[in-house]
């Protein structure tokens, strides 16, 4: 982990620049590794909209020498953006590192921070999905310690299958 990097909760002034992120990287993620996948104008809509995610979450961003270089977000139970399956558990969604900075180690601090969260929290999981193929993301998620959970599987539609991870706490 680069020393200049700093992990905190993210700011209504951060909005436009985790939205920017979100944007990019899941785009430049898709085309990598999904080509086949297109983000809808609803699904970009809301990976802009950073005002409803901190109604409804904890949102963490990765600064590296003051710059905001990555971001995930924790739900708690009972959230109605939760995806969790396992009540009590949280849910961990929209993880990641600007496409510039990928690569260099930074989802761990923040993926360390969102376990940190949810310990603090005293629920009993978290859970998280990825998208059918993406393999990179869920070695990403198993090396940490998140493992396989067909229970909590979502079959969004023809081209859209979400595959649940969940790591115990």
């Amino acid at each position: 982990m680069p020393t200049n990097l700093r992990i905190r909760e993210a700011l209504a002034a951060d909005d436009v620049a985790l939205g920017d992120l979100l944007v990019r990287a899941f785009t430049a993620q898709y085309a990598r590794k999904l080509p086949e996948v297109r983000l809808s104008p609803e699904r970009l809509a809301d990976l802009r909209d950073q005002a409803d995610k901190r109604a409804s979450a904890t949102i963490f961003v990765a600064e590296l020498d003051g710059r905001v270089v990555g971001t995930v977000a924790m739900y708690p139970w009972g959230s109605p953006r939760s995806e969790a399956w396992i009540p009590g558990a949280a849910d961990l969604r929209f993880l990641a590192v600007d496409v510039e900075f990928q690569g260099r180690g930074l989802s761990g601090p923040l993926l360390e921070e969102t376990e940190r969260c949810a310990r603090t929290w005293g629920v009993p999981a978290i859970c998280l999905h990825i998208r059918r193929g993406a393999q990179g993301v869920s070695r990403l998620y198993q090396s940490r310690g998140y493992v396989r959970d067909e229970d909590g599987d979502r079959d969004l539609g023809p081209r859209i299958f979400l595959e649940a991870y969940v790591l115990r706490l």
